[in-house]
């Protein structure tokens, strides 16, 4: 059974628009019918699972467009594929959570961003001291 845009759309809760956005990024397929209108197969459903799952855990499409490329024949991922992903992706993840909590611990102090604007920078970074470690806020890159 071949599915419209719109049917796919609505099963997956996303809009037609997102559906032709993945599309276009080379992350799903369709045909078209005799009316040139796109069909999608069933499994369409699984692969718009995984992106979703994969978007939510902050995975770029690019990363998610290579796990996809890994797949022989483009197929959909079965189970086994996923548990393939999800490890692939878990240090990626691991690495995310480390610095969303650094970030949440240092939020309202100083991130040793040079600026020196902060009452409690010269505590920290008095002198620019951390200009030797690089650009940017480099507390928060610290592990």
């Amino acid at each position: 059974m071949a599915w419209t845009v719109g049917e796919v759309a609505k099963r997956c809760g996303i809009k037609v628009s997102t559906l032709h956005f993945y599309e276009k990024k080379g992350l799903i397929y369709s045909s078209r019918n005799a009316g040139n209108q796109r069909r999608y197969q069933k499994e369409v459903l699984r692969r718009v699972s995984v992106i979703k799952a994969a978007q939510k855990m902050g995975i770029t499409l690019e990363e998610i467009k290579q796990a996809f490329a890994s797949l022989p024949d483009e197929r959909v991922p079965s189970a086994e594929d996923w548990e393939v992903l999800a490890t692939k992706w878990r240090e990626s993840l691991n690495q995310r959570i480390a610095y969303m909590e650094r970030v949440r611990d240092r939020l309202t102090g100083c991130i040793g961003c040079g600026c020196l604007s902060m009452k409690s920078c010269p505590m920290y970074n008095k002198d620019d001291q951390l200009e030797n470690e690089g650009p940017g806020p480099v507390l928060l890159e610290r592990n």
